[in-house]
């Protein structure tokens, strides 16, 4: 029986971990002796390794001579965040797409900004053309009306206020009175009739978290003459967005 083959490491990569867990360790800083130690380095690796580490953004020397983590660090972190993120959101975008047979999206109120977070489309159910960045175009969504709907009257106002209605087609609606108004909506089922883009509508239902407060919403995007269907369709969107917020709860 041939003997399992271990995998082929990298020695030099090992070390600089083990060097980057000892300065994380030390969240005032350390240095380069103690590192050494703690890493079981020799001095002479543990300085070409810091000076590497610096150089590329992930370890900083401060004035007294101790090492703390550079900010190319905590840039990864943020990344990792959002894999996360979209680790938990994807699964249920995919089976919305595949249960509905249109493009399914997920936003997210961020600092009391709206963000387009992940899209799951296919060859048979393809995405809308972002031609416009999602953070001037809320307005004219089926996904930024309906995050907006949770909003209270003094956050959507302030929204608003940073954010111009940009007319995108002859059907957006560029007066803030007349969009408060059609916040109102039953069930919380908002739409967007070819309000973003010509020949595409889109429906979108909230998703909050396990309080009731703002967290986003879900939304497919289709032919404009089948809204009515996806109307009917719309307990299944909102049995998606249930499960997107129990998922996203227990990943918290």
């Amino acid at each position: 029986m041939s003997e399992t083959r271990k995998p082929t490491l990298i020695a030099s990569v090992q070390r600089a971990l083990h060097l980057m867990e000892a300065v994380a360790s030390h969240p005032s800083g350390a240095p380069a002796k103690l590192l050494a130690r703690e890493a079981g380095l020799p001095l002479a690796t543990t300085y070409h390794l810091l000076r590497t580490l610096a150089h590329e953004g992930y370890a900083t020397r401060l004035s007294d001579g101790a090492w703390v983590l550079g900010d190319r660090v905590e840039a990864l972190h943020g990344r990792s965040r959002t894999q996360r993120l979209l680790a938990h959101v994807r699964p249920s975008l995919m089976a919305l797409r595949d249960e509905l047979g249109a493009a399914a999206y997920f936003s997210m109120n961020v600092d009391d900004e709206i963000q387009l977070i992940d899209v799951a489309d296919g060859p048979r159910a393809p995405r809308v053309d972002l031609w416009v960045g999602f953070e001037d175009a809320a307005h004219a969504t089926a996904l930024g009306k309906c995050v907006l709907s949770q909003f209270d009257d003094a956050r959507r106002r302030d929204y608003l206020s940073r954010h111009p209605l940009v007319d995108l087609t002859p059907h957006t609606i560029t007066e803030p009175g007349r969009l408060i108004r059609s916040l109102d909506s039953p069930g919380g089922l908002l739409f967007d009739r070819e309000e973003y883009a010509l020949g595409t509508g889109c429906a979108a239902v909230p998703v909050t978290d396990a309080s009731g407060a703002v967290l986003g919403a879900l939304a497919i995007s289709c032919r404009p003459g089948r809204l009515g269907r996806i109307e009917m369709l719309a307990h299944r969107m909102r049995a998606s967005a249930d499960r997107l917020q129990r998922a996203l709860t227990l990943s918290a």
